[in-house]
């Protein structure tokens, strides 16, 4: 239950962090200050949720499984962040590489617990 709750987490912070990262990428024509300052303040709430979610899914995973199973988590929400608030569509490239990143989680899963 811990592992869900882990990534369940690790998927609402994700969301905080790809709109602090990349949200102001539609706001070209602000002040560079300012959108570091609102950035900031959307990475506190990304935060709150990421620490927990680490110490929680410790109980689950191990810390790189924590930190690929995260990276999984990122790249599905800016695929989808990109294509629908930039209106950027990922190339083939882009998914091959997703692709090889979720089969690198995959791999990392399979290992026992030590």
């Amino acid at each position: 239950m811990d592992g869900l709750k882990a990534i369940i987490l690790l998927l609402a912070s994700n969301v905080f962090m790809t709109f602090a990262w990349y949200g102001h990428l539609r706001f070209k024509n602000q002040a560079l200050w300012l959108v570091v300052v609102v950035s900031w303040l959307i990475a506190f709430f990304e935060y709150c949720l990421q620490v927990p979610a680490n110490r929680i899914g410790h109980n689950s995973f191990t810390t790189p499984q924590l930190k690929l199973i995260q990276e999984v988590i990122t790249f599905a929400v800016f695929t989808i962040f990109s294509f629908a608030y930039l209106k950027e569509k990922p190339t083939n490239y882009d998914y091959i590489s997703f692709s090889l990143v979720v089969l690198a989680a995959f791999v990392s899963l399979l290992q026992p617990r030590i």
